[in-house]
């Protein structure tokens, strides 16, 4: 399956995706009815007292200012400022009910995005840059909220007091508002035109922003190396052309985004030239009074200042919808690693059973070849072969962080895909080539995910370490259990980060182990420690070793060699020796 988050969707799918992708969006805040409601009363009633200050203003000009009538003018005033007092409430109001709407929005969506994440199996991590998914999770979301908290009820606001706007122009003089009303056409043809291209722009910014966080992280993460090979050079090359190419991106996504102010600029100052000049001739007619045509002019601004506010919300819009599509490719994903429903459970005397098993990695080459093999409870056995010889992802598809292509991999007799993952990661261990530390604590990495010790006191772990005789591991650290690990464990070196993950997989007692070059850091008189450990292992506990250090695979019970996408008994150590170096079977 192709996990690949930055392919390109067919353009003739794309109007439709956008309705999509809006009905989705707009679900996102299902559950905000009561929210979204008082704010829409409150920007509704803000709407309205905004539309009634001008009608005031024209007719205390005509009746009250010309006939000199001051008391009515202060009148009028007082009832202004009430009503603007209002207004200002009632702005508030929505402000701070739609702020809480973005940010509860924002929290769902972030919980949305990392549970998927959680999902999605290793394939998905190998096709999709870090930095990129960090983007989606950080920038792409904070796009949403942003839409949420700030554009979506001014956009409302503005499409109401721009509506009643026109409405007012048409009621109070309907020639002269429909000839002021339209440059509001061509506006309205011009942004039908530019909506796709603009959010086409803001979709390939965003891409550059995920690309250029992922290039920041993955020199960061490698920096020891650049210094040590004295490339900062290639550093900031790297940086320099995906900051380059953020820096086109955001040029092109801010000339669309910007697009639309000078265009409504220009229809606005049009509807104003249209209006003095018909009203105008108007009054020298006497057909409109100065009240009403100054009164028509504060309409023509609630008409197109809206339309200004509209072309920026729009652009909100759009980047909230290139934000989302990014969000909702990701959050649409399924893993292909499915769980069988009631499966045949055959008898067998062997733990783990390769049937038939073929796999190959997407867009790649096969890597095994319809191999067979079976492992038997409480014996020892060794993968090697050369590098890239698919003895990892024999071992990866063993612990089922891969599915086979074709062919099936039995456990315990029935098939691997029937076990859920908390049954499957407590049968099988995996101890990585490079294992991944968090920050806190000895205690807390080496408990991750075993929830049976979770409870114990510092005593209590210890006397269990101790019966697994893993002491003699935890002695290696200064502060025992208290000894804290950053981010990574760069605080301590990669033997000791393999020593923890030795103790975090034994101390979750699995039917079957594998070690993938789980000594290849660590010094010899701690691997002697280690390989008394896995003796002492229960009678029935499968182990897996996968080395390229022969003197480590000497108390195989069995040696298969992996190469050329075939798996082969290699017989002897001597015979495996003999693969090793001529890179083929031995007859």
């Amino acid at each position: 399956m192709n996990y690949d988050l930055n392919q390109a969707n067919g353009q003739k799918e794309e109007k439709n995706a956008t309705y999509k992708a809006l009905r989705k969006l707009l679900a996102l805040i299902d559950d905000e009815h009561q929210s979204l409601l008082l704010a829409f009363i409150a920007i509704l009633v803000n709407s309205g007292l905004t539309l009634i200050g001008p009608m005031i203003i024209g007719r205390t000009i005509d009746k009250y200012i010309q006939t000199k009538q001051y008391d009515g003018v202060l009148q009028n005033a007082v009832i202004l400022l009430g009503l603007y007092a209002i207004a200002f409430v009632t702005n508030y109001v929505q402000t701070r009910l739609m702020g809480g709407v973005g940010q509860r929005t924002l929290f769902k969506l972030r919980n949305a995005v990392f549970n998927k994440l959680q999902e999605l199996p290793v394939a998905f991590f190998n096709q999709n840059k870090a930095g990129d998914l960090i983007s989606r999770v950080n920038n792409d979301t904070d796009k949403l909220n942003q839409f949420f908290s700030q554009s979506l009820m001014q956009f409302v606001g503005s499409i109401f007091i721009m509506t009643g706007a026109g409405l007012f122009l048409l009621f109070i003089d309907l020639p002269l508002g429909a000839a002021a009303l339209s440059p509001a056409i061509l506006l309205w043809i011009f942004t039908q035109a530019t909506s796709a291209w603009v959010k086409r722009k803001n979709a390939v910014n965003l891409k550059s922003v995920g690309n250029l966080s992922a290039e920041i992280q993955e020199n960061l993460n490698n920096f020891k190396v650049i210094i040590a090979f004295n490339r900062r050079d290639y550093f900031r090359k790297r940086l320099d052309e995906a900051n380059q190419q953020n820096y086109q991106t955001a040029v092109g996504a801010g000339l669309a985004n910007n697009v639309f102010t000078p265009v409504i600029s220009m229809a606005a100052n049009f509807g104003q030239l249209i209006v003095l000049t018909f009203g105008i001739y108007l009054i020298s007619i006497g057909h409109f009074t100065i009240g009403l045509l100054i009164s028509f002019l504060s309409y023509i601004n609630n008409f197109y200042n809206p339309l200004r506010q509209l072309a920026a919300l729009w652009t909100n819009f759009q980047v909230a919808l290139a934000g989302w599509d990014r969000i909702s490719h990701l959050l649409a994903m399924q893993t292909n690693l499915q769980t069988v429903e009631n499966p045949l459970t055959l008898p067998t005397s062997s733990l783990l059973s390769f049937q038939n098993v073929s796999f190959s990695y997407p867009n790649g080459h096969e890597v095994l070849h319809n191999i067979s093999f079976d492992l038997e409870r409480g014996k020892t056995y060794a993968l090697v072969g050369p590098t890239g010889g698919g003895k990892t992802t024999t071992a990866s598809l063993i612990a089922r962080l891969y599915d086979p292509t074709s062919g099936t991999v039995m456990l315990d007799g029935k098939d691997i895909r029937a076990y859920s993952a908390k049954e499957r990661t407590q049968k099988v261990g995996f101890i990585l080539q490079e294992p991944f530390l968090f920050t806190g604590t000895v205690r807390e990495n080496i408990l991750y995910g075993n929830e049976e010790y979770q409870l114990h006191s510092n005593e209590q772990l210890a006397e269990v370490i101790q019966k697994a005789n893993l002491k003699g591991l935890l002695e290696r650290f200064d502060h025992g259990l208290d000894t804290k690990v950053q981010a990574g464990g760069d605080a301590i070196s990669l033997g000791q980060k393999q020593l923890i993950a030795f103790m975090r997989a034994v101390l979750r007692n699995p039917d079957l182990l594998i070690l993938d070059e789980a000594t290849a850091n660590i010094d010899t008189v701690t691997e002697q420690l280690l390989e008394e450990i896995l003796q002492n292992l229960p009678g029935t506990t499968t182990r897996i070793i996968i080395a390229h250090r022969l003197n480590t695979i000497e108390s195989a019970d069995e040696i298969f060699f992996i190469n050329s996408g075939e798996v082969t008994r290699a017989g002897s150590l001597n015979d495996a020796v003999d693969m090793l170096l001529h890179g083929k079977r031995v007859s």
